[in-house]
């Protein structure tokens, strides 16, 4: 790939990573192989495993919960399948259950089982796009079940009885691609793992648990949280590597240009009229689009990761157009994919990729996980993809059976990205995160003790399956709200329908995206993004075509549109309020207090602006009437005293910019410290907040009841704003770019931002705060406290995280419990 319209001196690749090819190293096979199993794997070509995957299946065939923790392609399925299909041939009437978190990984694993061409196993899926007539056979008959947690979560743990006999007969439960399981959906889906072991014991069945997983921090650890039991970890990957020449790219900054400027951006004072256009640099998505169109020029095999489904629609379409003007028809050679795709466009263009018909393929991290891709020679992925092990199981995601690769990250214009590309030590060198989960969060506890308790009642020795003295604690809340009833024989679910849980937090069902002159079902969108990605007037794109929403209906979960392509794009406004509901832990530093706590966030979306393509100019601003959203989550937030801010050189009236730059270059580095993306988080900037009294910044969680994000910020403080600071510093604009202290999701416009002030208001800060993260304490103001004063037994509805303005005030004080009052902005998420 070339470096487009760049000399050496302006090349966009900021580094070059040259990871060595590793030769493998294999093992012999295990005695208590099936010997059926052995002769078709000889048959596809396997002569020996890898000593990680004998390792392994040795574990589990030993009755040991395992966690299999190598690179991407190293053969994890091959550890499952030697214990588990084993099993199925000594013991015909043994089952084996298998989860993922996706239905392309599900269908990629049942036909690697069905190229066996074992008798007896009867594999087949079990998902949200299984006919019902096919259910019932799936039920009688399959025993090798390839479902999501979801499904299991719906439909086999609560009708459980009619599942008896595959439960009775349960030897192995596979949990496939299990780093997946992170925050709140990783939380959820804690507990339905442990749902299914109190199932399976009612049955009289202990199966023995399987985990593959991409390398991580604590792979041992993170599976026993999932799991609920203790489980051995796996690390050494035995396998082959080719090489793989791993590039940091950065889009060239475009020309000067009057009509450049950002609409909305701050003025400067020293140019009366005339907007501060800061330097722009080219979009990632354009840069990622042309990347492809060239690869598939060099008929080289490439696949795009793109950070949100439009962008995936964008990229693919950009090089489409790109292919068919250098040499018609070239452009069909490439599609997007993403999630909310009806299942047969999905596998016509998973089926597509695999054949060789399609040369590039821009896609969502749908396609991330284990789906087997051989094949492919080049990987882009369009931003960081949020953590370190997403990274390299994008990449790994190249290579033909162990030949040489090449990988690219493209930076977005976006803080923590363009800190990445001029840190590369940030990236390599380095191990990747531990997943984090949190089982013991009471919006995730309480619903999924209501769920175990309507299928089956609770009894005493449960409650240490679910947590112990936390699962007592929410079980008695949910008595006093009348959720569960207590008898001598356990706790009952007192209605008569099942909880409605949603372990994935998207807020209910999905919406339809229906064509109203055809009723063509075009897809869906979750609850959680359908205010701002399908409000009345919004541009919704599927496969490179343009809609416009012609109304939403959020009652019967509908969104009516018609084909268009309008000159302009849409972007939803919100208003957000956050206030303090507790302080969980805090720091006392002099000037600077930083603490941890719970929040109650509320938002609405009250707007949509159309904006020119291509320019970025704001047309015109419509209103929107919209249900306010309710979050309840945890926050880590600092207050600095006016004293300290102004002896930092901050004046009065440069308070709000500095603190709101600061915000956002503090939300766009959290990433860097915890397993999070910057859309799982939020934030909110004052001079005044009403319940500190005093300047303060804020970054939530975005997730009822928190995911651990702040936890984690607020554990490594002091590495997470030196970071923050280091990115602002080194970007070397003069006044504040995407690169460091705007944001995509200011409905503010950006303004006021104060780049300079941002720095000194970090240094005031990390001048106060502990050398050491670890030395700061933590100091629980209250024990046991049940967050929800709602009914327990419900599900809470999915907020999405945003970035808001800076809210004025003036004084200083301690929070206050009792009194909340609330600070608003506005913002606009992308």
């Amino acid at each position: 790939m070339r470096a487009r319209s760049a000399s050496a001196a302006q090349s966009p690749i900021t580094h070059v990573e040259q990871v060595t090819a590793r030769a493998g190293r294999v093992a012999a096979w295990p005695a208590w192989i099936d010997p059926d199993l052995h002769a078709a794997l000889t048959r596809q070509g396997i002569t020996a495993p890898w000593e990680h995957q004998a390792a392994a299946a040795d574990l589990a065939w030993q009755g040991s919960h395992v966690v299999l923790a190598t690179g991407t392609a190293s053969g994890k399925s091959l550890a499952y399948q030697l214990p588990a299909l084993t099993a199925l041939a000594a013991d015909p009437r043994a089952t084996v259950l298998y989860l993922a978190p996706t239905k392309a990984l599900a269908a990629d694993q049942l036909r690697a089982l069905a190229r066996l061409g074992l008798d007896g196993v009867r594999p087949a899926t079990l998902d949200g796009d299984t006919p019902r007539e096919e259910r019932e056979w799936v039920r009688q008959h399959a025993r090798f079940i390839l479902t999501n947690p979801d499904m299991l979560h719906h439909s086999l743990l609560p009708g459980h009885d009619r599942w008896a006999q595959f439960f009775r007969r349960l030897r192995y439960v596979v949990i496939d691609e299990c780093h997946a399981y992170r925050g709140v959906f990783g939380s959820h889906v804690a507990h339905v793992l442990r749902r299914l072991r109190r199932v399976a014991a009612r049955y009289r069945s202990t199966p023995t648990f399987v985990l593959a997983s991409a390398t991580s921090g604590d792979p041992a650890g993170s599976a026993t949280r999932l799991v609920g039991a203790p489980v051995t970890a796996v690390t050494d990957d035995a396998s082959p590597r080719g090489a793989v020449t791993f590039a940091l790219w950065e889009p060239p900054l475009l020309p000067p240009s009057p009509d450049a400027a950002f609409a909305g951006l701050p003025a400067d004072p020293a140019l009366p009229g005339l907007p501060d256009a800061p330097p722009v640099r080219r979009s990632a998505l354009r840069e990622t689009a042309d990347l492809l169109a060239d690869a598939v020029v060099a008929g080289t095999r490439t696949l795009a990761f793109v950070r949100s489904r439009r962008g995936a629609e964008v990229v693919a379409a950009v090089a489409r157009r790109a292919l068919d003007e250098t040499v018609p028809g070239l452009g069909a050679r490439v599609a997007a994919y993403r999630g909310g795709y009806l299942r047969e466009d999905r596998r016509a263009i998973e089926q597509a990729l695999l054949s060789g018909e399609l040369l590039g393929l821009a896609s969502t991290n749908a396609l991330e996980l284990g789906v087997d891709l051989a094949g492919l020679d080049a990987v882009l992925i369009c931003g960081w993809p949020g953590t370190r092990a997403s990274l390299w199981q994008q990449a790994g995601r190249a290579g033909r059976a162990g030949q040489a690769a090449l990988a690219v990250l493209i930076a977005r214009d976006d803080p923590l990205d363009t800190y990445l590309v001029h840190h590369p030590e940030a990236l390599f060198g380095r191990p990747v995160e531990a997943t984090v989960l949190d089982p013991a969060n009471p919006y995730v506890l309480g619903p999924q003790l209501c769920c175990a308790a309507s299928e089956a009642p609770l009894t005493e020795p449960d409650l240490a399956l679910f947590g112990g003295e936390p699962a007592r604690a929410t079980v008695e809340a949910l008595v006093r709200a009348g959720a569960l009833r207590r008898r001598p024989s356990g706790w009952y679910w007192t209605e008569r329908g099942r909880p409605d849980v949603d372990l994935r937090g998207t807020g209910g069902a999905p919406v339809s995206v229906v064509e109203a002159a055809t009723g063509r079902l075009l897809g869906t969108v979750d609850q959680g993004s359908s205010h701002v990605m399908l409000h009345d007037g919004a541009v919704y794109l599927h496969q490179g075509v343009s809609y416009l929403v012609d109304e939403l209906d959020l009652d019967d979960a509908v969104a009516l549109v018609h084909q268009e392509e309008p000159d302009w794009t849409t972007h939803a406004r919100d208003v957000t309020d956050v206030s303090v509901v507790e302080v969980r832990s805090y720091l006392d530093a002099g000037p600077v207090g930083l603490f941890l706590g719970e929040v109650d966030v509320t938002s609405q979306v009250v707007s949509y602006q159309r904006r020119r393509v291509g320019s970025g100019e704001v047309i015109d601003t419509k209103p929107l009437d919209l249900p306010v959203r309710e979050l309840r989550t945890v926050a880590v937030w600092f207050t600095v005293s006016p004293r300290a801010l102004a002896a930092a050189g901050v004046e009065p009236a440069d308070v709000p910019g500095a603190l709101h730059a600061a915000e956002h270059a503090g939300i766009g580095l959290l990433p860097l410290m915890a397993t999070c993306d910057r859309w799982d988080i939020g934030g909110l900037s004052t001079a005044n907040h009403p319940d500190t009294e005093a300047p303060t910044v804020f970054v939530y969680d975005g997730h009822p009841g928190g995911a651990g994000f702040a936890e984690r910020a607020y554990a490594t403080a002091g590495d997470w704003l030196r970071a923050t600071r280091d990115a602002i510093v080194s970007c070397a604009c003069e006044t504040g770019c995407p690169s460091c202290v705007q944001s995509p999701k200011c409905g503010n416009g950006n303004n006021p931002l104060d780049k300079r002030g941002a720095v000194r208001v970090l240094d005031t800060v990390l001048s106060a705060l502990p050398a050491e993260p670890a030395s700061i304490p933590h100091q629980p103001t209250a024990a046991g406290h049940q967050p929800d004063k709602t009914d327990p037994a419900r599900a809470t509805a999915v907020h999405q995280p945003h970035e808001t303005g800076p809210a004025r005030a003036t004084a200083v004080h301690q929070p206050d419990e009792t009194d909340p009052a609330q600070a608003t902005a506005v913002h606009q998420p992308e």
